[in-house]
């Protein structure tokens, strides 16, 4: 059968045996009136009042919105945001782009993120960067005795509205809602420590779980101690399309948008399969090797013990070259020696919760990448194998892996699970 895979802007057909399983998220089609349905949620929120009777005119807004790795409709979202806002000068209200530990988006990317309207509307737009201690500030410590520190312009703002969009996250259970503080707009230090190996390694640091994952509880804490003043979060389908929005209360509006995704993108199967074959839902999200983890480990949910992963992932933007990903995924000579590097007492590097969850999976299950923008080599240096031909490929590992097959053709927007 011929199975579209969600892979860079236009798609991979691959032609797979007949047999395979084909696990999608539910299909919900867009909502009729995704305008009509943001004003809506932002004028009757959930546990606060309407924006517009809650923002006074000579106070300062600012909004936290996703980066470029993140298919957030934030072109339709916050216009709609503005239009309650327009009481206030462009002056007055400041985006902040929630990258993390993420490189600053330039000027072409924050258009098709954001729009021509939004570009235009004179508002001022900042890149978040977490290294730049000056843009920092302390505000505390967790209960764990995690430092936190925030972006200080965004602490300064009169009203803080954070937007996002809400998926089942691979170690953080959900994306969306108090993680447009942290780490979207946390410093270095806190991220570290949000991520470190111990937090990693939590069998509850998994998808779909909030309650009791001491990542997203920690989360969840920072955001109670520097809090946002509003939230509004949406689900999305495979074309991005506006499925449910909701606003108000940050915590109120989470639970809400979790429960609603949590009901659409995971299903759950009764048995491991021998091969699993998965994407990283395309781009954005397929940009580079690093994100995509997240489908490799959607996929580590449902493959057997000894069983093989085959990953679509175009890597537009390479391994890539920002941050240490590259440098310690090709420091050791295995993902054993990695998580040994990783795990050892003191060791305390960027982007090590990336390689220490891709290495758990490779220990488990042998990974395949099928990517037009990386070399063999490349590959190879990421401790995976090379893939040319995916139907070649599923042919010749169902005779070393066995027969049984799944496909997740939008990657991570599906979480199966074994239940």
């Amino acid at each position: 059968m011929k199975i579209q895979l969600a892979y860079g802007k236009n798609g991979l057909c691959v032609e797979l045996p007949e047999n395979v399983v084909v696990i999608e998220p539910d299909y919900l089609p867009a909502l009729p009136d995704e305008i009509g349905a943001l004003k809506t949620a932002i004028r009757n929120p959930l546990n606060s009042k309407p924006l517009r009777r809650t923002v006074l005119e000579d106070q300062t807004v600012g909004i936290s919105v996703c980066d470029v790795t993140r298919p957030m409709p934030s072109s339709r979202v916050i216009p709609v945001i503005l239009n309650e806002l327009s009481h206030l000068s462009p002056d007055n209200i400041t985006i902040f782009i929630a990258t993390g530990t993420h490189r600053a988006n330039d000027a072409s990317e924050l258009e098709s993120m954001l729009g021509k309207e939004v570009i235009n509307y004179g508002c001022r737009i900042v890149n978040h960067d977490a290294f730049n201690t000056e843009t920092i500030r302390s505000v505390g410590q967790t209960s764990r005795g995690i430092p936190i520190s925030i972006n200080k312009d965004w602490l300064e703002c009169d009203f803080k509205i954070t937007t996002g969009f809400v998926e089942p996250h691979f170690f953080a259970g959900f994306s969306g809602g108090p993680k447009m503080i942290a780490p979207g707009l946390a410093g270095f230090e806190t991220i570290m420590n949000l991520h470190n190996a111990d937090m990693i390694a939590s069998p509850y640091s998994k998808w779909g779980v909030t309650e009791g994952n001491p990542i997203h509880d920690s989360i969840r804490e920072i955001a109670k101690i520097a809090p946002s003043d509003f939230s509004i979060d949406v689900t999305i389908n495979k074309d991005h399309g506006i499925t449910s929005a909701y606003a108000g209360d940050m915590f109120d509006v989470h639970k809400a948008a979790c429960r609603f995704a949590k009901s659409t993108a995971m299903q759950k199967v009764d048995n491991p399969f021998d091969l699993v074959i998965t994407t990283n839902s395309g781009y954005p999200l397929d940009m580079n090797l690093y994100q995509t983890v997240k489908g490799i480990s959607a996929a580590s949910q449902i493959v057997r013990d000894g069983g093989g992963i085959i990953c679509a992932s175009e890597c537009s933007d390479g391994i890539p070259e920002h941050g240490l990903y590259k440098e310690l995924l090709s420091s050791k000579n295995s993902p054993k020696d990695l998580l040994d590097l990783i795990e050892s007492p003191g060791h305390d590097r960027h982007d090590q919760w990336q390689v220490q969850i891709q290495a758990q999976i490779q220990m488990k299950s042998d990974v395949y990448l099928k990517s037009d923008n990386l070399t063999p080599n490349q590959i190879r240096e990421a401790h995976l194998h090379p893939v040319d031909d995916i139907s070649e490929t599923v042919s010749k590992l169902m005779k070393d892996k066995g027969n049984t097959v799944c496909v997740l053709p939008e990657g991570p927007q599906t979480i199966p699970y074994i239940g």
